[in-house]
């Protein structure tokens, strides 16, 4: 799919970048920018030809050139030799084979990283919950948090701890630090297995995401243990819209 504007409409556009004191090639990333975060331009779509710009904006290609790369420096485009350019993805990348802070991946693409904290409690679980009973035993801590990369909701983290690996956890303050950092300093991880699904995120998930019932979710079901013993039950959602998993092999 093409960015369909006409020259006319390129200038146009240009004309409501700023005024004149504004050097060339920024009112130029403006436009860029601003059609992308209206999701004008989406993920996908080709942006118009240097030689396109340069003739509805009767600018010269050298500015052109100049905001077309600082654009795909910033990560909001990207340009493939002989093709043409495009608007690059805008789904944040989690590891898949790792357990990491998510504050330290945000803080790593630039990004500013916040909690919401829903609750921190003790709580007796339920026999029917056979798989965290058989995990934590019969009592832990439970916490809900949602994770934000800027002003976006990225994950849900809906986690059981083991009171006795971690004792200190109905104390800690999540609003600044996460469940991760914590509990990495006090049960330091030796083993972990997740599941990678995807779902439905339940009514309350999809509030707190502010997505649609409608949209498929990535869900990662992780337990991790330290040399003591199980130390969480973890079901992280992310909006499949907002995320991807990546991971890399090796021998």
């Amino acid at each position: 799919m093409t960015t369909g504007d006409g020259e006319n409409e390129l200038a146009a556009l240009f004309a409501e970048t700023g005024g004149e004191a504004a050097p060339a090639y920024e009112r130029v990333k403006n436009l860029v920018t601003a059609q992308i975060r209206s999701d004008r331009w989406v993920e996908g779509d080709q942006l118009p030809s240097e030689h396109r710009f340069v003739a509805a904006l009767g600018l010269s290609r050298m500015t052109i050139n100049r905001a077309l790369r600082e654009l795909t420096a910033e990560g909001l485009i990207v340009r493939q030799a002989g093709v043409g350019t495009f608007v690059a993805s805008t789904r944040k990348s989690s590891p898949l084979f790792e357990v990491r802070n998510i504050a330290d991946e945000i803080a790593r693409r630039g990004h500013r990283h916040r909690t919401e904290v829903v609750f921190v409690r003790a709580e007796t679980i339920d026999p029917t919950h056979t798989f965290l009973r058989e995990t934590l035993g019969s009592k832990a801590f439970h916490s809900v948090i949602v994770h934000f990369e800027d002003e976006d909701p990225i994950q849900v983290e809906d986690r059981y701890v083991s009171p006795a690996q971690a004792p200190g956890y109905l104390d800690q303050d999540f609003s600044v630090s996460t469940p991760n950092d914590y509990l990495s300093r006090v049960a330091p991880l030796t083993r972990g297995e997740h599941v990678v699904e995807a779902v439905l995120g339940s009514a309350e998930e999809c509030r707190l995401l502010r997505i649609d019932r409608s949209e498929p979710c990535l869900l990662i079901r992780r337990r991790t243990w330290s040399e003591q013993g199980p130390v969480s039950v973890a079901r992280l959602v992310h909006p499949g819209s907002r995320n991807r998993l990546e991971g890399v092999f090796g021998r």
